[in-house]
């Protein structure tokens, strides 16, 4: 018998307007930062037209380590690495009692009428932002064939735990890991050193991840299912895995994808090899840094530091680049070279999305677009919330309100702790535009 999705509560939205506070939510807690005090980040939130927040709830911190989170300590990758990168510019270190912290975010959440999608980066980066390198080393030693399944059991002990408090009513829908194909969740080397792969999308035995990730996945989901039968959960995946959606599990009860199209930034990341450290060169791209950059091989967190770089799928050339570039002469290269990509990219946009629609309709499941569009910038590159990112986000907007998605998010830098949180105005149209089909 084919699987019967999980059915939506009738009391979660019939649109979701997401804005995306990944991890940032816990590691931007200190002194000024963005999400320093939750209830102005949610009334800005709700200003803008949102409803819904998508996290990474750290579920193996707080459910799957030896402490639990009681005192987990957050803060930057050290020195000034990383601290022009977008996601990766924190500014202080914190100390917290973690499951406390995810209490107040429920808390908070319930005050203001919104709905969590609660999800993990964990094997991802989440761990590069702790105080020591144990939580990115008991991620580690859980076996490649058993972590979704591990990652599910955490996640439904923190369902219970939510439970216990009245919370989990806030929960729209649970996913057990973002990006499941880019990542330590996916990939390894025959003699089990851990190849994260963000760039590659490929397995060392030859093997498309989507596929390969199949029946781990499957089986992780069955154990969701088996904990909590009437919370719908699933997986997510980078891009539209168009060719291979076969390899999707038969028992999600969500479809979720990231649609970033790319186009012109992808000609500027293989240009410059930011995500081919073996090939990237300083001089190459030394007509995009600011004055006094150093050698990309000087350029490094402080020794006690050093782990960090390994707890996190960006590239390093990527954080390089991103830390020391004139982000004028960045988004100069990228407008100069945009027309050359304008249609690929408005196809690629139109055809994942009648893709991804397409799927969702044959297995009877919402689509949700969590994350999108065009792509990783640098930190205070103007290029996404410019006018043709910007008019990226309304095209899809559009295309989702058309195609009747679920959810929709502005793009992923719509959020408080990305310079676009600004463009207010920008915000509420696109989500106007997703939620009623109207441009005003």
């Amino acid at each position: 018998m084919s699987y019967q999705p999980v059915p939506i509560p009738s009391h979660i939205p019939e649109k979701l307007t997401i804005t995306l506070w990944d991890f940032s939510w816990y590691t931007r807690t200190g002194p000024g930062e963005p999400f320093e005090d939750l209830d102005a980040a949610f009334l800005q939130s709700a200003e803008r037209g949102y409803n819904t927040i998508r996290i990474c709830a750290m579920p193996f911190l707080l459910f799957g380590t030896s402490h639990g989170g009681e005192s987990a300590s957050f803060g930057p990758l050290g020195g000034q690495y990383a601290q022009n990168v977008r996601w990766y510019d924190v500014k202080h270190r914190v100390t917290m009692n973690a499951r406390d912290h995810l209490i107040s975010l429920f808390e908070a959440a319930k005050r203001h009428g919104f709905f969590v999608i609660v999800s993990s980066w964990e094997y991802q980066q989440s761990s590069a932002f702790y105080g020591d390198a144990s939580w990115f080393d008991e991620l580690m030693a859980v076996d490649l064939s058993n972590r979704p399944a591990v990652l599910a059991r955490c996640i439904a002990d923190m369902v219970d735990f939510l439970a216990s408090r009245d919370l989990a009513d806030r929960i729209a829908f649970v996913e057990l890991h973002n990006e499941v194909q880019f990542g330590f969740l996916a990939n390894a080397l025959p003699d089990g050193e851990v190849q994260p792969g963000f760039a590659t999308g490929g397995l060392s035995n030859g093997m498309d991840p989507v596929l390969d990730l199949k029946e781990r996945l499957t089986a992780g989901l069955d154990l969701f299912h088996d904990r909590h039968p009437g919370i719908a959960v699933t997986v997510n995946y980078a891009g539209v895995p168009a060719g291979v959606m076969r390899g999707i599990p038969e028992n999600i009860d969500v479809a979720v994808f990231h649609p970033y199209v790319y186009g012109v930034l992808d000609e500027f990341t293989a240009r410059f090899k930011l995500r081919d450290e073996s090939r990237f060169s300083t001089a190459v791209v030394r007509p995009l840094l600011r004055s006094g950059a150093p050698d990309y091989v000087d350029w490094q967190p402080p020794a006690e530091d050093a782990w960090r770089k390994r707890a996190t799928i960006v590239g390093k050339p990527e954080i390089y680049v991103h830390d020391w570039c004139d982000v004028e002469a960045v988004d100069r290269y990228l407008y100069e070279r945009f027309q050359n990509h304008h249609y690929a990219m408005l196809t690629k946009l139109d055809l994942w999305i009648d893709v991804a629609a397409d799927f969702a309709a044959s297995r009877g499941i919402p689509l949700v677009f969590a994350e999108g569009w065009v792509g990783y910038t640098p930190l205070h590159s103007w290029y996404e919330e410019g006018p043709i990112g910007a008019e990226f986000c309304r095209i899809a907007a559009r295309k989702s309100n058309e195609i009747d998605a679920w959810g929709y998010i502005v793009c992923s830098n719509a959020a408080p702790h990305h310079p676009m949180w600004g463009e207010a105005a920008l915000q509420r149209q696109c989500n106007t535009i997703f939620t009623q089909g109207l441009e005003a």
